[in-house]
């Protein structure tokens, strides 16, 4: 019986040992998040925001093609745009010879006169 009272004695001493006692949860800890903040807005103004800015000047290149334009493709074709249609563009890369492109494939409009001078 003795035993038994000496026993429950230290399990009420362990338990109201502050060392072993549990901690009370923490508030949400802020700077943890902040690298994770930081990378993203670093990614956002070096890598997204010039992608997009790119991708919107590309669009507007395509849309403003016409008849007369020199152009480069995507695989490096220098030409003429001969005939523009809703989703192709026709470019004559030779004389008499014609290919048909899609227009998100020009690549870049050369200045007038380029393709004579190559």
């Amino acid at each position: 019986m003795n035993q038994i009272r000496i026993a429950s004695a230290c399990l009420l001493a362990a338990a109201a040992s502050p060392a072993l006692a549990q901690a009370a949860p923490t508030a949400f800890d802020w700077a943890g998040l902040l690298p994770m903040v930081v990378i993203f807005v670093l990614f956002w103004f070096m890598l997204i925001r010039p992608q997009m800015k790119r991708a919107k000047e590309h669009k507007q290149m395509v849309e403003a093609l016409q008849v007369g334009d020199e152009v480069v493709t995507g695989g490096g074709v220098l030409g003429k745009v001969t005939k523009v249609a809703d989703a192709y563009v026709t470019v004559e890369i030779a004389k008499g010879t014609c290919v048909v492109v899609q227009r998100p494939s020009i690549q870049t409009v050369l200045p007038k006169g380029s393709i004579g001078a190559a």
